[in-house]
């Protein structure tokens, strides 16, 4: 499974405009128009050294044992960000969740997913945890099948960008 990095910081943009146009039959009147931005930019910030973050399950996975605990992994991922504007920070993985569990990436196998982890809680797809820099969450991820479901053999892959913010 690949979990891609990405870092995104919201700029905080002013944009005060002023536009004045009267329209009169033969005659226009003009204005002028002045815009002010302030563009704050990211702090430097770098997830696992820009590079993918794979969490391998390995060959031996056996259908009926997956119950969402067995075959449970650590992701190793690091964070590293200098001069930020703040340690308040929040996280979020963001991709496409089974029908069955909001907390399980979608693989390319049917009643199947990966669910994830955030310090030993389930971690909702798309949605955001808080954290105090340096001490970033434990991520974990382990395969989950829809209740009830026979799972066919087969390779399987799901992705996701992990995504930081100042808040």
């Amino acid at each position: 499974m690949k979990i891609k990095e990405t870092w995104a910081v919201a700029p905080r943009v002013t944009l005060a405009a002023v536009v004045l146009f009267l329209a009169f039959s033969a005659s226009a009147v003009t204005s002028t128009v002045e815009v002010k931005v302030t563009v704050v930019a990211p702090p430097p910030c770098t997830i696992n050294d820009n590079q993918s973050i794979d969490v391998d399950f390995g060959s031996n996975i056996i259908a009926n044992k997956v119950d969402g605990s067995e075959y449970l992994k650590t992701v190793e991922y690091n964070l590293d960000c200098q001069n930020g504007p703040s340690n308040a920070m929040k996280l979020s993985i963001r991709g496409n969740s089974t029908t069955f569990n909001t907390s399980a990436l979608q693989t390319n196998i049917n009643d199947f997913g990966i669910a994830l982890r955030a310090n030993g809680q389930p971690l909702v797809i798309n949605d955001w945890i808080k954290f105090t820099y340096p001490d970033k969450p434990v991520l974990q991820a382990v395969p989950v099948k829809k209740a009830g479901a026979t799972l066919t053999g087969g390779d399987f892959s799901a992705g996701a960008t992990l995504m930081v913010y100042y808040q």
